[in-house]
């Protein structure tokens, strides 16, 4: 049954069909508004089921949940779980996998899920059936893929240091992206990018953005040819001691992200204190319209680093960042010329992405204890940073993995550890 309305053209329409809740990385759901949860109210499901990158719905009731193996040839598979008890309900076979980074999960238009993890790329029926599967051209992790207007998937390997890797393992020095057709997995078109990237893919409609070491790149897709956009591209690398940045949000006429994602292969189930990059970590904003580039201290602490996306309040013109190495949170006032003003910072140890409840300003966050090895649900106000709401996840490591709504005023925790859900 399809419900009409709330995903975009490409996903199934349900309330989180795909990673940050679709390809500009909004990190919010038009459909779960508002979570509407006190202290008082709130209860939390645990279920222990180790590396759990991700949750989307499909059909009402519907909750598939992406898990996998470690090392050069790990593998993944997809469960469907109870809403509520996070039991499994049906998994599917192993599905061949590769060097391990985690990859995503999607509901297709189609009806269809589909994966991507490792170097492969693999089709399921909602009864997690396998329909085709393709070997992807690069003997390195493809980190997710994001779902175009028509249909298609583009996907693309991943250029960065692998966990127990030494740093200066050599790394990739080109993005190869490549288009896949929904129906049997087929590379049915490509773009090379000169340089390496690490972040995730972000789209909007047909134009594909990637962070690259040191540029943002963006692809047109005319549904027969993937091509570079010569009509912008930015360095947004310009301060001595920055490095790459990481996951890109599209929002108020401008692409988002953070940098400083050098040294994300030290996490050691915790970030704090593993930064190595000497220059402070920003926000950094390029404008679409004109590709110039702005650069926002979120603390101004060196020996910082990330790993994930900042998130954008588009009806209330907040960002919201972070700096794990340093344990940093902070928000900064958006102005009509994209300049940005600091709203509140906080000390919090939080790493994975974050999740916005537009409607009330609930911002899921966590914060990690790196003495207690626990790491804690936070729901913050986003208009002030003040704490609405506290609770322990059970997991000991860090997340830096996503969350997701839930279909009942409730949403999905996931770390290396295991799954859990917060609802009334």
């Amino acid at each position: 049954m399809r419900s009409a309305g709330m995903s975009p053209d490409g996903y199934w329409p349900s309330p989180w069909p795909g990673e940050d809740g679709g390809p500009l990385r909004l990190q919010t759901s038009s459909a779960r508004p508002s979570l509407g949860m006190t202290g008082l109210d709130a209860s939390l499901t645990i279920r222990e089921a180790v590396a759990t990158t991700m949750v989307v719905l499909r059909d009402p009731g519907e909750v598939f949940a992406l898990r996998h193996t470690a090392g050069p040839d790990a593998v993944s598979w997809v469960e469907r779980i109870d809403p509520v008890t996070l039991e499994p309900l049906a998994r599917s076979v192993e599905l061949a996998g590769g060097p391990t980074w985690p990859g995503g999960i999607a509901a297709h238009a189609n009806g269809s899920l589909y994966v991507v993890f490792g170097n492969h790329a693999h089709r399921l029926d909602a009864s997690l059936n396998v329909v085709a599967s393709k070997t992807l051209p690069r003997d390195k992790p493809y980190n997710s893929f994001v779902i175009l207007p028509d249909g298609s998937l583009v996907t693309k390997n991943f250029g960065g240091v692998l966990p127990f890797q030494a740093a200066d393992t050599a790394a990739e020095v080109d993005t190869e992206l490549v288009v896949l057709d929904p129906e049997n997995l087929e590379i049915i078109a490509d773009c090379v990018l000169p340089e390496a990237s690490i972040a995730r893919l972000s789209s909007d409609g047909d134009q594909v953005y990637v962070i690259g070491t040191s540029s943002l790149w963006r692809c047109n897709w005319d549904g027969a040819k993937f091509a570079l956009d010569e009509s912008l591209s930015s360095v947004y690398r310009s301060v001595p001691g920055q490095t790459y940045g990481w996951d890109p949000v599209i929002a108020l006429g401008a692409v988002w992200f953070l940098d400083n994602g050098f040294g994300s292969e030290r996490y050691i189930g915790t970030f704090r204190g593993q930064g190595v990059n000497t220059a402070p970590l920003h926000l950094v904003r390029v404008d679409l319209a004109t590709a110039e580039c702005t650069l926002t201290e979120i603390c101004g602490l060196p020996n910082g680093v990330v790993a994930n996306p900042p998130l954008i309040d588009v009806a209330r013109r907040i960002a919201v960042g972070f700096d794990s190495g340093n344990g940093v949170l902070a928000a900064f006032d958006i102005g009509d010329d994209g300049s940005t003003v600091l709203r509140w910072r906080k000390e919090q140890n939080h790493a994975c992405h974050m999740m916005l409840f537009a409607e009330n300003g609930e911002l899921f966050t966590t914060d990690h204890d790196a003495d207690r090895m626990a790491d804690e649900i936070v729901i913050l106000d986003i208009e002030t940073g003040r704490e609405l709401l506290r609770t322990k996840s059970a997991s000991p490591v860090q997340s830096v993995l996503f969350p997701a709504v839930g279909w009942d005023n409730d949403l999905y925790y996931c770390s290396f550890a295991g799954i859990a859900r917060l609802g009334a």
